[in-house]
């Protein structure tokens, strides 16, 4: 299978899990460390296939790859913060647009990465759909609509989008460390030492009594079966496109697999038009011309930067 197969298939499953992480930080774990705290240790679950696929990488690689853990936990802590601060669809289109810009930046830098002309043309108008996606009014917006119907609509909040610049920068990092990774290991391996990384370094969360308390609270009985089914069924959408997109990162140049954030949104955009059409009660669309073509003009553009890095 290409990278380009297993990133789009990366994108879909991560666009479902972000729309119910908004949900679980705003309704069911309220504690963010918390939150990545349950992620990381649910994470480690994969370190049942160590003794076929864990390989001694060395004292250098083995320090690299637990750092490389550490990247992804600033990373995501700093996502579900700027997700509980602020409004989802604009954290993560925020997020989804700088990532691949710093990865580009890192991946000229640190790998002398030289891309052909199709492939810059490609990210352009990736990036470009993105921009397009971010510019939707926000009433028009189906991240915003959809939350808001949830009752999860919050007002803008400066503080969730400078988070969110912190995380966009920590993701490119993990990204970009990782790919260095996958470059010089075999790649289970590799992730395998990543993941007892960020679990090992998660365990920082139990020093402080009431992060400690957030964290001992998930575990309690008293805790509803369907939160804690929901937050599972979220945990493996998650982990399925993680895992993908980690794949995705060894097989092909990071910045691309980056830029190709924008499917992301794009598929949201597609769900936003099949509940309008099977389910118009929930989001109640009314159509508008200029916001069809606005919506129609991103997934285009998402396509175009598709077609051009593939050939």
């Amino acid at each position: 299978m290409s990278w380009i197969a297993v990133a789009l298939s990366a994108y879909f499953l991560l666009a479902l899990a972000n729309l119910l992480d908004k949900f679980l930080v705003d309704n069911v774990i309220r504690s963010t460390k918390a939150y990545v705290f349950l992620v990381c240790v649910l994470g480690l679950l994969v370190m049942l296939a160590a003794p076929w696929f864990l390989n001694w990488p060395g004292v250098s690689w083995l320090i690299f790859n637990l750092f490389t853990g550490f990247l992804y936990v600033i990373a995501l802590w700093s996502l579900f913060e700027s997700l509980k601060r602020g409004e989802a669809a604009k954290v993560l289109v925020f997020i989804g647009g700088l990532t691949p810009i710093f990865s580009i930046i890192m991946s000229l830098i640190f790998f002398k990465d030289g891309y052909t002309l199709n492939q810059w043309i490609g990210m352009i108008f990736l990036l470009a759909g993105v921009l397009v996606i971010a510019l939707l009014p926000q009433s028009r917006n189906f991240l915003s609509r959809f939350l808001k119907k949830i009752g999860m609509k919050k007002k803008a909040n400066n503080s969730a989008l400078k988070i969110a610049f912190i995380s966009a920068l920590f993701f490119s990092f993990y990204f970009i460390a990782s790919k260095h990774a996958y470059n010089n290991q075999v790649f289970v391996s590799a992730f395998l030492w990543n993941r007892l990384g960020a679990g090992l370094f998660v365990l920082l969360f139990l020093i402080r009594k009431k992060d400690r308390e957030s964290i001992f609270n998930l575990f309690k009985k008293s805790t509803p079966q369907r939160k804690k089914g929901l937050v599972l069924f979220n945990q493996v959408l998650g982990s399925g496109g993680f895992i993908l997109q980690n794949y995705a990162v060894s097989l092909g140049p990071v910045a691309l697999v980056n830029a190709m954030q924008g499917f992301q949104y794009a598929f949201l955009l597609v769900i936003s038009a099949v509940l309008a059409l099977f389910a118009p009660k929930l989001l109640k669309e009314t159509f508008s011309w200029p916001i069809i073509i606005q919506k129609t003009a991103a997934i285009v553009l998402v396509g175009i930067g598709l077609y051009f890095i593939s050939i």
